[in-house]
């Protein structure tokens, strides 16, 4: 190659592809050689040699494309004329194969240029039909600034005059059978339409759920994917799920913006299959929102009615769990403490967003506040997280000499709690209004919160119980049964022990 020996090289190349038949580099030595010495189809052959053992071979895709680039538009300008190709056939796919697209071009290559009776003019070349009226201009100018795509058609001109008023154009036919095939879309202008056989629903599916494209976004690494099947994928691993790309500062900003022209395209070309996508995304959301019949539960730690609850979100099943939350506009979610047996404990509290700050990692800080009590019907799981479906409890409500006694009880063990929580050390009680806030005011109508007053899920909050003493208490429904066992366990905290 180097001494310019194209021939023999030829045959060296020709030589490594015998011995090693399944070896691309052979094959694209062979091709060099071709193309070197002006053999283009050849070259070409060997080029598709190499992509079929080595698909993903970049060069070599750009090299055939040079070559075919370079073929078709040979077609178009050939000694000044100006010559036409012949339409290619309808065909199910819009992917073509080299092989069809070679045979096309050496089928409309004209074989004798003598015979097309055309007259050259002082500017451009024409061929004219045989009312002396119409001809085609070829593209010459564009050919000659660097056209890259081989698939150019030719301008159609008529000159109007009343001889020529029957006259249609060849492929006026042709047009109309592909506008009949088209989806019924709305015109604008300079917008073509597409025929339907050439659209295909699965060429707009998602990798990751095998469903249309709902919400795309695509990543700087160029992949699309859903918005919600992305955002799962970085809970898991910040890398794009195809090409591996870290996405890390992708995930940091979070600027998960709808890719635009997949959108338009879904609703232009399958607005019917977009809309049955969408019908299903949102039964799905209808589903996640029904705080009843399947709650997200966040298996950690107690929480009360009321009391404030910060989290610190970072495995990936919580992570969804949370945006769920958010994105159905329901903020709340149970929290309920861990079971060796069922997974976790039969009575939760309920919780509702109040903020969440997300931190570049994909770990977040939640905001939340207790808002009811729970009991837990049955368990189930979701997605990876756990579900249960639940019933809301209510204190049961008093009258007559019952609510007189409870009245009585409610302001005798406030005072026995305020008492309590003034005779603590400051820098104990700084660090509980730090975390609880101050112990709430005495309210003069106990029975006025369905699950009781505030102050007394502030002191189970703060007392030091374990966890399975502050279920039993947060189970009950009953406030005076609630009101005793908060007294015994401050007789019991402030009884001083003998030395």
């Amino acid at each position: 190659m180097e001494m310019k020996n194209f021939g023999q090289a030829i045959k060296d190349g020709d030589t490594m592809c015998r011995l090693r038949p399944l070896w691309p580099k052979a094959h694209y030595i062979k091709a060099a050689a071709f193309r070197s010495a002006d053999r283009n189809e050849e070259a070409l052959q060997e080029y598709f040699c190499c992509l079929a053992l080595k698909s993903d071979w970049i060069a070599i895709k750009l090299e055939a494309q040079k070559i075919l680039s370079h073929m078709v538009s040979s077609v178009f300008v050939t000694d000044g004329l100006a010559t036409s190709m012949q339409p290619l056939p309808a065909v199910p796919s819009s992917r073509i194969k080299p092989s069809f697209l070679l045979s096309s071009l050496h089928s409309s290559l004209p074989r004798d240029r003598a015979k097309e009776g055309c007259s050259k003019e002082p500017t451009l070349s024409c061929s004219k039909f045989k009312d002396g009226n119409s001809y085609i201009l070829p593209r010459s100018e564009n050919m000659n600034s660097g056209l890259s795509s081989p698939f150019v058609q030719p301008v159609l001109k008529r000159k109007w005059t009343e001889d020529a008023k029957g006259f249609e154009p060849p492929n006026k036919q042709l047009k109309e059978d592909n506008a009949s095939s088209c989806k019924t879309l709305p015109t604008f202008s300079g917008e073509r339409q597409v025929p339907s056989q050439l659209l295909d629903s699965a060429d707009f599916e998602c990798s990751l759920c095998m469903r249309l494209f709902y919400e795309p976004v695509t990543t700087p690494c160029g992949h699309t994917f859903c918005l919600k099947c992305l955002e799962r994928c970085l809970d898991h691993n910040p890398n794009c799920p195809l090409c591996k790309e870290n996405l890390s500062e992708y995930l940091a900003t979070r600027a998960y913006n709808k890719t635009l022209l997949m959108e338009e395209l879904l609703q232009r070309y399958f607005c019917d299959e977009l809309a049955e996508r969408q019908k299903v995304h949102e039964e799905e959301m209808k589903e996640l929102s029904n705080l009843n019949q399947e709650v997200p539960i966040f298996v950690c730690t107690m929480a009360f009615p009321t009391i404030p609850c910060p989290l610190h979100v970072f495995e990936p099943r919580y992570r969804l769990m949370i945006r769920r939350s958010m994105e159905t506009g329901t903020k709340q979610f149970g929290m309920c403490i861990a079971d060796e047996l069922k997974g976790f404990a039969d009575h939760g509290c309920m919780l509702e967003v109040r903020d969440v700050k997300f931190f570049p990692d994909g770990r977040s800080v939640v905001d939340t506040i207790g808002i009811a009590c729970f009991k837990v019907l049955s368990h189930g799981q979701r997605d990876g997280y756990h579900t249960a479906k639940i019933e809301y409890l209510e204190d049961k409500k008093v009258e007559g000499e019952e609510l007189t006694e409870l009245l009585k009880l409610h302001d005798s063990v406030y005072d026995q709690a305020l008492g309590w929580f003034t005779s603590l050390k400051d820098d104990m009680k700084n660090q509980i209004i730090s975390h609880f806030g101050q112990l709430p005011v005495k309210d003069s109508d106990p029975q006025g919160n369905p699950n009781g007053p505030a102050w007394c899920w502030w002191l189970l909050a703060v007392l030091p119980l374990e966890n399975k003493a502050q279920l039993t208490i947060l189970a009950m429904n009953a406030l005076k049964d609630r009101l005793v066992a908060i007294r015994r366990v401050l007789i019991f905290v402030t009884r001083k022990r003998p030395r």
